[in-house]
């Protein structure tokens, strides 16, 4: 499972970029948030998921990253 940083997020249209620690940044909706607050803080280190919508790669399944997190 790729870690990222959340690098933006507009909660206005619930659209936001995480960056990969492989150098890649991908789009993820307010709906792909693990814990359902459909909101995340710009900065939050996060384990994601990968999905193919419209032939590109985005980001599901965000959760955070804690320091126990292996």
């Amino acid at each position: 499972m790729p870690i990222g940083t959340v690098v933006d997020f507009d909660d206005h249209v619930g659209l936001g970029h995480v960056d990969a620690e492989d150098g890649v940044r991908y789009l993820f909706h307010c709906v792909e948030i693990a814990d359902g607050t459909r909101t995340i803080d710009v900065g939050a280190r996060v384990r994601f998921d990968l999905m193919i919508k419209l032939g590109s790669p985005e980001a599901s399944n965000l959760r955070p990253v804690s320091d126990s997190t292996p």
